[in-house]
């Protein structure tokens, strides 16, 4: 796990010019010769203000060298040092939706475009140089801009094409989800492989014929390395003195793309589900007193769906992340959010309890694992256990031990084997085959691991709450 209070950015390594560093709980990044003259150009340009005030571009100013004294900074010797805003809580392209990959994706051109607008660029494409504040994509890679150069390509265009809208074309044409290849390989989608995908009439889609068929022809040439090829690809809008065009381009296509996977079980789930008006108020009463009294600094909401009940959170926490397996759930979701304001401190993201994303990249510490990134003071799991025990099959013991050890204070629902929802599931399982799934049998499971601080059951009789204490 990621000393995120004091110590190393383990992510930051890549950068030639510059290192990300902790100290108590604030964010530095220490910049070489090189770094301190690009970040001196950007901190007098009129988009890098205007950005920043408008949330686009995360908020960095100078910092005392001292701070950094003693730590490495990537090939060169400390010459300055910047402090950024903080992120409440980090987020992978890996766990977006579609429209939160294709925020990200708008954002990257826009600051490319502003930056080619005062003689700047940017070093890279990749879609890890955006974090999301709540349901707002931010730019945080300081240490990607750099001066432009006239006579080269944009070196970010390959990255951009395999991290972002490769995996945005994967859903928009095939309609195959792209959160599992990103998660599979961090580099994203190769031009190679992405032009084996799109093959057949898909060739006529917008942008397949430039962006995929072209572009690998060309990469394929880059790779055996002349400098007429380069010249070649510069000319075929990847230079600097083409690049606004492409980008524009890039900015339109990208916004034209949408996901074909309009349908899913859970999306629909709260105007599907068991519960009764009666039930519904009193679950809300139930949720809302906790968390009023808690006041948690950072929640997590297990199985969100719509998110009715991360609204509710969100009154009270400061920073709210709700999670839940079904992408489309997620997604519509995430655009609420961006049609309601006020909405600010959730950020909505798509995650499989049953297999959460774990560490990556190098030595596994590039990307940290979810339940790494920070505990929860509070942990909503609403209507989440019997789909873990009678849907995955874990074992009852072994859900309760998950829910006690991800946050300092639990609220969770269990749905008794006879409630609509249960029945459903054990219909598709052997007679017998969940026989402790009880809600006696979890009471004393809970009990064992934590202290239950108060109890409700609903109206309807089939499900109960519990507010509970895990001990440590």
């Amino acid at each position: 796990m990621v000393d995120t209070a004091n110590g190393t950015e383990p992510s930051s390594f890549r950068d030639p010019s510059g290192s990300v560093f902790y100290r108590d709980g604030r964010v530095f990044r220490a910049l070489d010769e090189r770094g301190a003259e690009d970040w001196k150009r950007l901190s007098s340009t009129r988009f890098f203000g205007d950005m920043v005030a408008d949330g686009r571009l995360i908020g960095t100013r100078d910092a005392p060298r001292e701070v950094a004294e003693g730590l490495p900074v990537g090939s060169g010797e400390l010459t300055a040092v910047v402090e950024h805003d903080r992120i409440p809580f980090i987020s992978y392209p890996y766990e977006w939706t579609f429209g939160m990959l294709r925020s990200a994706a708008i954002l990257q051109l826009e600051v490319l475009l502003a930056a080619l607008d005062e003689g700047m660029t940017t070093k890279d494409g990749y879609a890890y140089n955006i974090q999301f504040r709540g349901d707002a994509p931010v730019f945080i890679d300081i240490g990607s801009f750099e001066a432009a150069d006239a006579g080269g390509p944009w070196v970010g265009y390959r990255q951009f094409c395999q991290t972002m809208l490769y995996p945005l074309m994967v859903e928009a044409y095939l309609g195959i989800p792209f959160q599992r290849i990103l998660r599979g390989h961090l580099e994203g989608i190769d031009s190679s492989d992405m032009r084996r995908l799109v093959g057949g009439s898909r060739l006529l889609k917008k942008g397949v014929l430039r962006h995929v068929v072209i572009h690998d022809l060309l990469a394929s040439k880059v790779e055996t390395s002349s400098q007429d090829t380069r010249k070649e690809l510069a000319s075929e809008g990847a230079g600097n003195d083409l690049a606004r065009a492409t980008a524009s381009k890039l900015l339109d296509l990208v916004r034209s793309l949408t996901s074909p996977r309009a349908e899913s079980v859970w999306a629909e789930y709260r105007t599907t589900c068991s519960y009764s008006d009666e039930d519904t108020e009193a679950k809300t009463r139930f949720v809302a007193s906790v968390v009023a009294g808690v006041k948690p600094s950072l929640l997590f909401d297990l199985g969100c769906n719509d998110g009715s009940f991360s609204r509710l959170g969100a009154r009270d926490a400061e920073q709210v992340v709700s999670v839940d397996f079904d992408a489309l759930a997620v997604d519509n979701f995430f655009r609420d959010l961006r049609r309601s304001p006020g909405s600010g401190n959730i950020l909505p993201l798509v995650l499989d309890l049953t297999d959460p994303s774990p560490a990556r990249g190098w030595r596994g510490r590039e990307r940290t694992a979810f339940f790494d990134r920070g505990r929860p003071d509070l942990v909503l799991a609403l209507a989440v256990v019997h789909h873990l025990s009678i849907g995955a099959n874990i074992p009852l013991a072994e859900v309760v031990d998950f829910l006690a050890s991800t946050g300092e204070q639990l609220l969770v629902e269990f749905v008794e084997p006879h409630d609509p929802m249960a029945r459903i599931l054990l219909s598709n399982k052997p007679e017998g085959t969940h026989g402790d799934y009880r809600t006696d049998i979890f009471e004393k499971l809970l009990q064992e691991r934590c202290e239950v601080v108060a109890a409700e059951t609903l109206p309807g009789g089939s499900r109960r709450l519990f507010h509970a204490v895990p001990r440590s």
